[in-house]
């Protein structure tokens, strides 16, 4: 009955068995018959179906809820004493300086407490991440907080505060960030992202428009980017590349400083389930090891 409960879940987000059984690995017509057969034990419908869309009816709704929170219970269930014995599989959603900073660290930490435990990695920016997370298709999302409050039925917990800072090639020289940026070509990180609006913020809130050669979303590549010499940007301290960077200067913002904030997001039914507590865990500890930064310069 369990793989039932998971596969009404699965249909429940996604909103048709074909989608459905994309996630839980199934054919569409094995998706209808495991929905046939609980229906059947509950002896009521859940959905109700127009063409290829599957919908929840009012009794498909009060079912949900329970249909997760079994899912839950039986998810603790796996877990005894120090986690040894977690078995299974977690997806995990994250973002790319997530993935080159402090998730490696975390990975090394996880497999020492849970060797049983398998980690499937999904790469993607912090927006997709969370619309995958509130679909059912990942467990679990390492993202940049978003500007706008979340849905009810998912928990976010901050993770850690990274500072914005201008990054430069050696041979700049000057030391006003704001002079900088006004002289030096601009490389912008992107603006659809979360932390890409942060930025465009604090350049319209000093009156900048800097002569922007290239647009990315990616940190590391604009990290390789300015020590080419291409030109500066302004990003957050995040990623592997901080804690020795080569062939760059890096420049504090001083008084004008600003911060993303790292959430861990997960479905509220799923936020206590020992895999996601194990994995979490790790994480924390990892925020709480990793190395200082090289120093940087600071601005007034």
């Amino acid at each position: 009955m369990l793989r039932e409960l998971r596969t009404f879940v699965a249909v429940a987000r996604q909103g048709s068995f074909a989608a459905a059984g994309q996630v839980v690995g199934l054919t569409p017509s094995a998706v209808s018959a495991q929905i046939r057969n609980l229906e059947a034990e509950l002896g009521i419908r859940l959905f109700d179906r127009t063409g290829r869309t599957a919908i929840l009816n009012l009794n498909g709704k009060k079912a949900l809820a329970h249909a997760e929170e079994m899912l839950a219970v039986f998810a603790r269930m796996m877990e005894v004493g120090d986690g040894v014995t977690l078995r299974g599989e977690l997806k995990v959603g994250a973002i790319g300086t997530v993935q080159t900073g402090l998730l490696p660290d975390a990975m090394v930490m996880l497999q020492k407490r849970a060797p049983a435990l398998r980690i499937h990695l999904v790469p993607g920016v912090s927006l997709t991440l969370l619309n995958q997370v509130d679909a059912g298709e990942i467990d679990l999302a390492l993202v940049v907080k978003p500007p706008f409050g979340l849905q009810k039925d998912l928990h976010a917990e901050d993770i850690v505060r990274e500072e914005f800072a201008l990054i430069t090639p050696t041979f700049v020289v000057e030391t006003d960030p704001l002079e900088i940026l006004a002289n030096y070509p601009f490389i912008r990180y992107d603006r659809s992202s979360f932390a890409g609006r942060q930025v465009a913020g604090f350049l319209n809130q000093h009156g900048l428009v800097p002569d922007q050669i290239l647009e990315l979303d990616e940190i590391e590549a604009i990290v390789r980017m300015v020590q080419g010499g291409l030109g500066v940007s302004v990003v957050p301290l995040a990623g592997h590349w901080t804690v020795h960077p080569d062939r760059l200067r890096v420049i504090h913002l001083g008084s004008r400083t600003f911060h993303r904030t790292l959430q861990a997001v997960v479905r509220y039914a799923q936020r206590t389930a020992p895999a996601v507590s194990v994995f979490l865990d790790c994480v924390r500890q990892a925020v709480s090891d990793r190395p200082q930064r090289s120093d940087a310069e600071s601005a007034a």
